[in-house]
């Protein structure tokens, strides 16, 4: 894993309605991630938002 997943763990990522994932943004704490996500969330329309932490183990 390179620096800036050690420093921006959490993603946000939306599925569109054809079931496409995007990763949206990083951030630095699960609150900003959230408070992303659920503002994203709340613009209506019909993608799907949330939070998840990068991986720390390495292969």
């Amino acid at each position: 894993m390179n620096d800036s997943g050690a420093l921006l763990p959490w993603l946000v990522i939306r599925q569109d309605d054809n079931g496409n994932r995007y990763r949206v943004g990083r951030y630095a704490t699960e609150d900003e991630a959230q408070t992303m996500a659920d503002n994203l969330g709340t613009r209506g329309h019909r993608q799907m938002y949330w939070v998840e932490r990068v991986s720390q183990t390495t292969p």
